[in-house]
């Protein structure tokens, strides 16, 4: 089996995407930048006063047709930058309480579609190799000590990120394992797309 997809890779030529040197070539409309005006029901509070909250947002479709995507993917948040980690950029994923979509979508990015490495993004399973700790999911109350000992665990200069509507605000399932001040960087989505996840850690180590 594993020559037959080495075959169709040599045969079919190179798949991977430019994104994020250029426009992605299928971008989502869910989840994406949304517009519209009014107060529709809303679960998450995502929408209040007329305004748009993507950290909350779990694009359920209730706010439309008030409210329709856009399909723009820079639905994030930078905080803080550290350029230091241009070279070489690590992330240590922790699941602190998710469904497990989040994990999927963060998984992609290393993908041949996406291929985070030729952007000298990298995935490690330490802590302490770490540069940036992405945290999904609720706050499940035996996750408490180990998002505690994996964030100490980390070297200096280091990055939280919130990836996903449960991590930034707890969604509707629960409570965020941070208040979202001390987060560096929120991707919004449920679950993010992997545009959105891969701009923003491009953004995080200052691109």
């Amino acid at each position: 089996m594993s020559n037959f997809w080495f075959g169709e890779g040599i045969r079919k030529g190179r798949k991977t995407e430019k994104f994020p040197f250029a426009q992605p070539d299928d971008p989502p409309a869910r989840p994406s930048g949304l517009e519209g005006s009014g107060e529709p029901y809303c679960p998450t509070e995502a929408i209040k006063n007329g305004k748009w909250d993507q950290g909350k947002c779990i694009f359920c479709r209730l706010c439309e047709p008030e409210y329709q995507p856009t399909g723009r993917q820079d639905i994030f948040s930078v905080k803080k930058t550290e350029p230091a980690l241009k070279k070489s950029f690590y992330i240590y994923k922790l699941d602190s309480g998710t469904c497990g979509a989040c994990n999927v979508e963060l998984g992609t990015i290393f993908d041949p579609q996406f291929d985070a490495n030729r952007l000298n993004i990298f995935a490690t399973n330490s802590p302490r190799h770490a540069d940036a700790i992405v945290i999904m999911g609720i706050l499940a109350e035996g996750m408490r000590e180990a998002l505690k000992n994996a964030y100490e665990a980390m070297p200096e200069p280091k990055l939280i990120i919130a990836l996903g509507a449960c991590a930034i605000s707890g969604g509707i399932l629960g409570d965020s394992p941070m208040v979202r001040e001390d987060y560096h960087v929120e991707i919004a989505g449920c679950p993010p797309s992997p545009y959105t996840i891969l701009e923003a850690l491009a953004r995080a180590r200052g691109d």
